[in-house]
């Protein structure tokens, strides 16, 4: 049977997986892409869906939302912490600047990466230390 125009070929195999795997590519076009603009649409499907959502796409969501507010707080506060400590003068200040920001950036793409693999196969999964409890009862 051939595919119409409108059908991409994947079918969701748990509900609320679409809006899950939405989540998770908002919050990777946020690190990589369009920070900030993304959030906003991140954080704006959270507020619509956070009480109506299935439970696969409300973990997903609650996670995207948390983890991006909770690595925004990372990387900000502790790249001026670094800047404050150190001065802009100094060479190391720029080094340790620039390592930090690339193993916690590097680290939150490559989970959101796994996070994202995982809404795609309609299962639930948490981000190490940051992430949010799983619900174990849904609704």
């Amino acid at each position: 049977m051939p595919l119409s125009d409108d059908d991409f070929g994947f079918e969701e195999e748990k509900a609320g997986q679409s809006l899950a795997v939405l989540a998770e590519a908002l919050y990777l076009i946020n690190l990589l892409l369009l920070p900030g603009i993304a959030f906003a649409l991140l954080a704006g499907l959270w507020f619509k869906y956070r009480n109506s959502a299935p439970p696969l796409a409300r973990q997903h969501l609650k996670q995207t939302t948390l983890v991006s507010l909770v690595g925004g707080f990372l990387i900000l506060t502790l790249s001026g912490l670094i800047l404050s400590l150190g001065g802009l003068d100094w060479q190391w200040t720029w080094v340790t600047l620039i390592l930090y920001f690339t193993c916690i950036h590097s680290t939150l793409v490559l989970f959101g990466m796994y996070a994202l693999i995982k809404a795609m196969n309609g299962q639930m999964w948490r981000f190490p230390l940051i992430g949010p409890s799983i619900d174990k009862a849904g609704p």
